[in-house]
């Protein structure tokens, strides 16, 4: 019988991820006492990165248990410890509470009253509020992680279905909610940084992103696993193809959303929602903006087409950590410019801060994931999958 206990790599990346987390999150903290308000913007970019990670898994969770299918069967305990993560994630977002005043604009009582929109706005716009809308969105993360781990750990050890039932019945109302704290989490935490500007599509563009870095970041996980045993006989190339038709969709949604909303915006020339843009496609923001349309959009979009591509597992991940990493590129240039302006520039601690932060978030990751089996062995889909895994293996 097929033993399905982590292989001890992940342990090693679990010490080797969490010494980098320390390390470049002491560097990191050194920069609060040389900038401190700069300390508060690289934290947000950062966060924004790391969190989507976490809470877009928990949308792949969910669409997994919608659709089945053998591509979300292999990686659903990759998602299920991603989403586990959620609690460090909320810690995460306790700095941004404390150091709202050095991020947010509507924070100061001086600047809403020169400005008659945030008079308007500030019975929303205001710190205690803000802080009880955050908990409510984590609340109902945190109640859809629970539930959806806690029914995939009974699967396990009883092999009874009706946990495989009630999974797909809350993940239909889930993804309802989860779609709408998302939005709302992404207008608190980073529309309202330029609080008299709005956009209705902001928040779905945050919903596709966030899902999209969330599987770029399984499937190089899944890449790494499938070298090694228990995956390497269960995880065949028509996975990895399933996955990559996936990626291609995500790409394809997060653009539309992104272009939509910037040309609803340009084409109405609206001096109040042009603004937004204005700075971001000057400079050096103008080179980021073309640098994400060509390596974020147009490179994966041809490549993700060809079906030799997306069912060779070394050359997806090269695609998926491209579209990680111009993840980073895309926050920076939505969140960065709301201090900078046109002027370029970009921080020491725009670096360090994503690494640091990542190193623990990874940490955190890698030892949830060796919590439980790397397949959850009482699933309905077990026996076809593992077939397949094992024909494939079989050439």
């Amino acid at each position: 019988m097929v033993s399905y206990a982590p292989p001890a790599s992940i342990a090693r990346f679990q010490r080797l991820a969490l010494i980098v987390g320390i390390v470049f999150t002491a560097l990191f903290v050194v920069g609060y006492f040389l900038d401190h308000d700069q300390f508060f913007h690289s934290y947000l970019f950062a966060f924004s990165f790391w969190a989507g990670i976490a809470i877009g898994s928990l949308a792949l969770l969910m669409l997994q248990h919608l659709t089945g299918g053998g591509w979300g069967f292999v990686i659903r305990r990759v998602l299920e410890a991603s989403t586990r993560t959620l609690p460090f994630v909320a810690l995460l977002f306790v700095p941004i509470v404390l150091g709202a005043h050095s991020i947010y604009s509507w924070t100061h009582p001086e600047h809403v009253a020169q400005h008659p929109a945030l008079v308007l706005k500030s019975k929303y716009l205001n710190l205690p509020f803000f802080s009880i809308r955050a908990v409510v969105y984590f609340a109902i993360w945190f109640l859809l992680t629970f539930f959806l781990n806690r029914w995939s750990k009974l699967q396990d050890t009883t092999a009874e279905r009706q946990f495989n039932k009630r999974m797909q019945t809350l993940s239909g109302p889930g993804m309802v909610l989860l779609v709408f704290t998302v939005t709302g989490a992404s207008i608190d935490w980073f529309m309202s940084l330029d609080p008299e500007w709005y956009s209705t599509i902001y928040g779905f563009v945050f919903v596709a992103s966030w899902a999209l870095s969330a599987l770029a970041f399984v499937i190089a996980v899944m890449a790494s696993l499938a070298k090694h045993e228990p995956m390497n006989v269960i995880v065949a190339q028509l996975h990895f193809h399933d996955l990559g038709k996936l990626l291609l969709a995500l790409v394809m949604l997060w653009s539309y959303f992104a272009f939509s909303q910037f040309l609803i915006i340009w084409s109405a020339n609206l001096p109040e929602e042009i603004r937004w843009y204005l700075p971001r496609t000057k400079g050096g923001w103008g080179v980021i903006a073309v640098s994400v349309i060509v390596l974020h959009f147009a490179f994966p979009f041809l490549f993700l087409l060809s079906r030799s591509l997306k069912r060779n597992a070394g050359k997806l991940v090269l695609v998926a950590s491209l579209i990680l990493v111009m993840r980073l590129y895309d926050l920076l240039w939505m969140i960065a410019p709301t201090w900078t302006g046109e002027h370029f520039r970009v921080s020491w601690m725009d670096v360090v801060a994503p690494i640091g932060m990542g190193g623990l978030w990874l940490a955190a990751f890698a030892r949830s994931l060796m919590n439980r089996p790397l397949i959850p062995i009482n699933d309905p889909q077990y026996e076809s999958v593992l077939q397949q895994g094992q024909a494939h293996a079989g050439h």
